[in-house]
């Protein structure tokens, strides 16, 4: 009996191998295969961003607007400026919602993903505040590069994106909309 059902086991196929990467998503997600078509104001699109140590992210956090105004702070920002990291990095970005949903956010790798409303929204609106809890987690779609998917429902407002141990230089990253 054992012998019988150790033959059946061994027949069954293995599971497909497969043929391409990102060549059968869902329509949400199709956006994904197209090279470099997001920036930093649609994430609707997939965006690629650099992988930096959180010590830069805090130094990033904290500049304002304008402060290179001659030579010599130029080249301090230069000298400055982040420098990826293989492992542990982190990238922080802003993101808009224009109309109250869930979302999700797609990612390339291992990785933590927050959102958490940025000061300053309008009063009425997304309060400012921590990060916000996510409703669901789940990997992306058999034969894809998107590692996982965090989905989140937000209202309209500025939002704070941060990607953390990152386990790659660069994050590809991409807004989802729907399922």
């Amino acid at each position: 009996m054992f012998l019988a059902i150790a033959s059946l086991l061994l027949q069954t196929d293995p599971a497909p191998a497969c043929t391409a990467m990102d060549a059968a998503l869902p329509p949400s997600l199709a956006a994904w295969a197209v090279r470099g078509s997001g920036n930093i104001n649609d994430l609707t699109k997939p965006v690629v961003f650099a992988s930096i140590s959180p010590e830069d992210q805090a130094k990033l956090d904290t500049q304002k607007p304008g402060q290179v105004r001659t030579v010599a702070d130029a080249l301090a920002a230069i000298r400055n400026a982040p420098r990826t990291v293989a492992t542990g990095g982190m990238t922080r970005v802003p993101l808009r919602i224009e109309k109250a949903g869930r979302y999700g956010i797609a990612l390339d790798q291992p990785g933590w993903i927050d959102i958490a409303p940025i000061e300053g929204n309008p009063p009425g609106s997304v309060a400012d505040g921590k990060p916000l809890a996510s409703v669901q987690h789940g990997h992306g779609p058999a034969c894809s590069t998107i590692r996982k998917i965090v989905r989140f429902d937000l209202q309209p407002g500025l939002y704070r994106l941060t990607l953390a141990k990152l386990t790659k230089p660069q994050a590809k990253v991409m807004l989802v909309t729907g399922d």
